[in-house]
């Protein structure tokens, strides 16, 4: 407080020096434009009017900054809120294309297509969104408008075309498209794929359930392929992640919603890396029809939150109570979150109700870790014991030819 009372001191006491000082010697101005102005005044009036005009163009300057940058922020036409519209709008728009909002997902890929500076696989999508919803002329016309954008793209615009073509029982339309393709790439495998497929079908070669089954393994060998391809310009899981988005665009909405096809894309996701876009495809897959071979996959990847991933199967396990896959991927879970007690009653839950090879060996790493190596070693023996069984029970390989 004294030092308050000192420093206010000061301040009037310069002020009255001032004052006294200005009383004493005001001084002058003089400026004289002969025929265009008459300025004079005393020296400290000036002073002060200049003072004055220096603090107002420095309050003015820093409005027009605050406008600047405040306009970048809450302009929506700014540049900066474009882009995060139209990563909302890529965002929105695959959500809605994997859950079947085909209206949804039609509008927010369309808008992300043509903003993007790649919008191929946008205008893709709602090409596909479009014709599920039977708007097969604004289809075409979302395929017309990415081979514009992107020419290079045409052969993978055109198997799109065909594949839609054939998904609206347009067999003779895709089945040209097709024809039209081989003669520019004879030797482009998924061409040749896509083109006998087609043509069973629309020859009726085989029976529907079996050309279906043929279909499936065939897309499911093309996803395995489609992961492990490479690029020069690119890393190994860069280049595979791409390309098995393509591979899984190209399905149809009905082949993306099925387990065995969900499972092979789950798979390969994992296998280039994508861990936290494998467990987003597993959950959304979970919720529409639960299956086994799904949840089993499902505690082999590594989501972003794995506390809410045990959560999330510990959901499905009110009522799979006997699924001993489900209690597996429960075990691997739970030592994913350190419930090292936890873990071990999954495990062996999962064991009484069926003795395999996996949960032998995820049983017998906790119990090694927790002491008991007695019982561990007897799990690992039995596990290659049971792995033997299944070798020696499994037919001999044959070649299947993928479509």
């Amino acid at each position: 407080m004294k030092r308050f009372y000192m420093i206010l001191f000061l301040v009037i006491a310069a002020m009255v020096g001032l004052g006294l000082a200005v009383a004493k010697h005001p001084g002058y101005v003089l400026i004289d434009y002969p025929h265009v102005m008459r300025y004079e005044s005393g020296l400290w009036t000036t002073l002060l009017a200049l003072l004055v005009l220096a603090l107002l163009v420095f309050i003015v300057y820093l409005l027009i900054s605050v406008v600047v940058t405040s306009g970048r922020v809450v302009n929506p036409w700014s540049g900066r809120n474009r882009n995060r519209r139209v990563q909302a709008a890529i965002e929105k728009g695959q959500l809605d294309l994997a859950e079947g909002r085909w209206a949804s997902a039609q509008k927010h890929l369309q808008h992300a297509a043509e903003h993007e500076r790649q919008p191929l696989l946008y205008y893709l999508g709602a090409a596909r969104a479009a014709n599920e919803l039977g708007r097969y002329e604004d289809s075409d016309s979302l395929l017309e408008q990415a081979l514009a954008r992107q020419p290079q793209a045409e052969l993978a615009i055109a198997l799109s075309h065909a594949q839609l073509q054939s998904d609206r029982g347009d067999s003779d339309g895709s089945l040209q498209t097709l024809q039209a393709m081989h003669e520019r790439h004879p030797r482009n495998v998924q061409v040749l794929r896509q083109l006998q497929r087609v043509q069973l079908r629309k020859d009726k070669a085989l029976p529907a359930a079996e050309l279906a089954e043929l279909e499936r393994r065939a897309w499911g060998e093309n996803l395995s392929v489609a992961a492990h391809v490479s690029a020069p310009d690119q890393g190994q899981g860069e280049a595979g992640l791409a390309a098995l988005e393509r591979a899984w665009q190209a399905l149809s909405s009905a082949q993306r919603q099925e387990p065995a096809l969900v499972l092979a894309y789950a798979e390969q996701l994992r296998q280039v890396g994508a861990q936290t876009q494998a467990e987003e495809v597993l959950r959304t897959a979970q919720k529409r029809q639960y299956d086994t071979h799904l949840a089993r996959l499902y505690g082999l990847v590594i989501g972003n939150d794995p506390a809410r991933q045990l959560q999330t199967a510990e959901g499905w396990l009110k009522q799979h109570t006997d699924d001993a896959g489900l209690l597996l991927t429960l075990g691997r879970l739970c030592l994913q979150n350190r419930l090292w007690g936890k873990a071990r009653d999954y495990l062996e839950s999962s064991l009484r109700l069926q003795r395999s090879p996996e949960t032998c060996a995820e049983l017998a790493r906790l119990l090694a870790q927790l002491g008991d190596t007695e019982r561990s070693n007897l799990l690992f023996q039995e596990g290659l014991g049971l792995l033997d069984e299944r070798l020696l029970a499994a037919p001999l390989p044959t070649t299947v030819r993928p479509l």
